[in-house]
């Protein structure tokens, strides 16, 4: 079963962004790519709940009218290459190609055929 293992903030600013949830929510935010990419622990791993991260935005905020603005979720899933050959050949187009997350694994962002984005990601401590 592929289930959802991180989700994503998008930030126009990040740093305004990284005091807010830590202030609001108590979530510990660390820069894992300096200016582009933090880790949010969400808390101990004793209780329901997953991890995260805040990316810098890839292009303009959503506009206030805009539907739907929301945390873009990563499903974890034991081949990245066949899920992603799957989706495609389901309906999906890719938002961002597959990627390096280095030590950590695999990640690409899909459209699914509604436009909805969310990430696939495959575990691998060796992706550089």
């Amino acid at each position: 079963m592929n289930r959802p293992v991180h989700f994503e903030i998008h930030a126009s600013d990040p740093e305004k962004l990284v005091e807010f949830y830590s202030q609001v929510f108590g979530w510990t935010l660390n820069p894992y790519m300096p200016g582009e990419y933090w880790l949010i622990d969400t808390g101990g791993n004793d209780g329901p709940g997953i991890n995260g991260g805040l990316a810098k935005r890839r292009g303009p905020a959503p506009a206030a009218d805009a539907p739907v603005s929301a945390f873009v979720c990563s499903l974890g899933v034991t081949s990245l290459d066949e899920t992603l050959a799957k989706a495609l050949g389901t309906g999906a187009t890719v938002a961002l190609p597959k990627m390096a997350i280095p030590n950590v694994g695999w990640q690409a962002y899909i459209k699914d055929p509604d436009g909805n984005i969310l990430g696939l990601h495959q575990p691998d401590p060796a992706a550089k």
